[in-house]
């Protein structure tokens, strides 16, 4: 059984999220962009939880599922902000719960450290290592995976905020940590340099972090898991030993808003080379520039550039079809023209990831796709689009000309 998951999502009550973000959109969404399992985000706020009970019933498995048969599993993300060795540390994670009455032990936790209904993404000041202990305390099956790993204020190994190796962050308890999620401004290649990583003892998966429902947000980065039964048991094996662990999806890394470094107030970035020439400061305003994930990655890697672990998994590089569509007709990712051609491929083909990933481009052809569209559709599947790197917040750009954005 082929199960395509994002398990990092949020609800409307998260800040800078949709307001119609919500289980039935992201059932409506996750089908028709072809992902047939979604975490539930933020199940210890309030009114979210009340949206959880009310449309998702449990199984014996550990799985939620629609009216539809949709199914989700509990999922949430902390923001945690405290100082270890006189630095200040900001590090979110995954948490995953294996039932109903975990989550509820977890949000009994959390309310007992501090408000949990004010943001759907809610910032403790506890250290990450004493997080898992307690979490673990609680039930060994709650999974904690560090989220979006490179990114600069909130990755685990992020140059703001971060830690330079698992071990400095999770100490003691760094055994307790079976998985590290790439975030979109990095794919496993990069991580693949890392000693904890290349060791094979902690393994790479990838979820969209999406704000919103639309399907060039929701499953943008995803997990392909292999298993013989959908359940919490089986993801949660897959995901600490590998076994079952089929691949990953991820965005090319410069399309991450956090790829380069430079400074989106000054309109300006740059290649790590350059960054070392120019000694980290912006040439506009003469302040420190955001230092970005493929600086980061050379700052801490223990392997050169192409090292590949002998039990790696492999990963699909990957636009989604929308800014594809975009491409092609030059215009806004969410114009009426394009939403016209997403649909009628929708209906042709069934859902976004067999397009992206499975259907050759004869039988585009033979359903009268437009033979531009049906090239770039083909091309984002061997990678040979160019992306101009996000920095500092900002989205990369796919071109197809280098130094020549097509919209």
């Amino acid at each position: 059984m082929e199960i395509i998951a994002d398990l990092q999502l949020h609800s409307r009550h998260s800040r800078a999220t949709s307001k119609d973000l919500s289980i039935d959109n992201l059932e409506k969404y996750g089908r028709i962009k072809g992902l047939n399992l979604l975490g539930t985000g933020d199940f210890q706020h309030p009114e979210h939880r009340k949206e959880i009970d009310a449309k998702l019933k449990e199984d014996d498995k550990g799985i939620l599922r629609t009216k539809k048969g949709f199914p989700f599993i509990w999922q949430t993300e902390i923001s945690f902000m405290y100082s270890q060795n006189d630095k200040r540390r900001a590090v979110h994670l995954l948490v995953f719960a294996p039932n109903r009455n975990i989550a509820d032990k977890i949000t009994s936790y959390l309310a007992s450290r501090g408000r949990i209904d004010y943001d759907g993404r809610p910032i403790f000041g506890i250290n990450a290592r004493d997080f898992v202990k307690d979490m673990k305390e609680i039930d060994d099956k709650i999974e904690i995976i560090p989220a979006h790993c490179m990114t600069p204020w909130f990755g685990i190994f992020g140059s703001v905020s971060g830690f330079d190796s698992l071990k400095e962050c999770f100490q003691d308890q760094v055994d307790k940590i079976y998985a590290v999620e790439s975030g979109m401004s990095a794919d496993p290649a990069m991580l693949w340099r890392f000693e904890e990583i290349a060791s094979g003892k902690v393994n790479v998966v990838s979820f969209s972090d999406a704000h919103g429902f639309w399907p060039w947000r929701i499953g943008r980065e995803a997990t392909i898991f292999d298993l013989k039964e959908l359940s919490y048991d089986n993801i949660i094996k897959a995901i600490r030993t590998g076994e079952g662990l089929k691949a990953t999806i991820e965005t090319p890394p410069e399309y991450g808003k956090y790829h380069w470094d430079g400074h989106r107030n000054c309109n300006f970035s740059c290649s790590p080379i350059e960054t070392k020439k120019l000694n980290g400061i912006c040439p506009v305003c003469k302040d420190k520039m955001t230092i970005g994930v493929e600086y980061r990655v050379e700052e801490i890697a223990k392997h050169e550039n192409g090292y590949k672990p002998k039990d790696a998994k492999p990963f699909y590089k990957l636009l989604p079809l929308h800014e594809l569509i975009s491409i092609f007709t030059e215009n806004g990712i969410a114009s009426k023209k394009n939403w016209e051609i997403y649909n009628k491929l929708i209906e042709q083909f069934g859902n976004e990831l067999d397009i992206l990933l499975k259907v050759e481009k004869q039988k585009l052809l033979d359903e009268d796709v437009n033979e531009k569209l049906a090239d770039l559709i083909i091309r984002n599947r061997k990678g040979t689009i160019k992306v101009k790197p996000g920095y500092d917040g900002v989205y990369g750009v796919a071109m197809l000309e280098e130094q020549k954005t097509l919209f």
